[in-house]
């Protein structure tokens, strides 16, 4: 997630100045600051030293230990680790300014969606320059920090499922004849412009407008209606599960 924000970021007109990496494995940071122009720091407490803000992007396993090696100190954090909460964070980098985000893996080109939780210790100042850098990569949304779990399920995690459909359906045209590449223009295209839709329209709008009673989109719907409902409700409970 870090990498997707940084490269977003890259691309941004309004991104940091400059962007600072450390890693546990050297080769990756040094190559994702190569790709982005951004800068290697040895340590974590170089990096923190260096830095305005410190995005926090680890297993949350690994929380304590890297609490631990930064003396709980930063500048600043924003938070995208899953199922660790804004309180957990405090509790750790005690009287730094906190923000928990939750990203999805779109911020690589700008179209992701942030929901953030209420900041602790942020002046306002800070806080409006943390969401300005966060508003470069995608919609922000607001949520009560009981919520971001939830958000997690639905917004993180659903890039990976839209993938899945994306190639199960291109593979359908390929069986009946279409290049992959042409099958996969075909669907990402789909989605792209049906993504646009759902901005305007509800989803049943949308579904009445393309299925008429008796054609050939109607017949596809009634192959899938119930079985997609089940597997994404039961994708999304699989999710919270495992991060509980």
């Amino acid at each position: 997630m870090a990498a997707a924000m940084a490269r977003g970021w890259a691309g941004a007109e309004g991104g940091p100045k400059t962007t600072l990496f450390c890693d546990l494995d050297a080769d990756r940071a040094r190559s994702l600051s190569d790709e982005v122009r951004g800068e290697v720091r040895p340590s974590l407490r170089a990096l923190a030293v260096d830095s305005d803000l410190v995005v926090l992007a680890v297993k949350p396993a690994a929380l304590d230990a890297v609490a631990e090696e930064l003396d709980g100190k930063a500048p600043a954090l924003v938070s995208v680790l899953a199922a660790t909460s804004t309180p957990r964070l405090s509790g750790l980098f005690p009287g730094v300014p906190v923000l928990r985000v939750m990203p999805n893996q779109p911020v690589a080109v700008r179209r992701g969606v942030l929901c953030h939780a209420p900041a602790v210790g942020m002046s306002e100042e800070l806080h409006g320059m943390v969401l300005r850098l966060l508003g470069e990569l995608g919609t922000l949304v607001p949520l009560e920090e009981r919520l971001m779990d939830a958000a997690m399920a639905i917004m993180s995690c659903s890039p990976a499922y839209i993938a899945l459909v994306a190639e199960a359906l291109a593979r359908g045209g390929e069986k009946e004849g279409l290049e992959p590449r042409v099958a996969g223009d075909l669907v990402s295209g789909a989605l792209a412009g049906t993504a646009e839709l759902l901005r305007e329209r509800d989803p049943g709008t949308i579904r009445e407008a393309v299925a008429p009673p008796g054609g050939a989109t109607e017949a596809g719907l009634a192959q899938l209606e119930g079985v997609v409902d089940d597997a994404f409700m039961n994708a999304v409970e699989a999710s919270l599960e495992r991060v509980r």
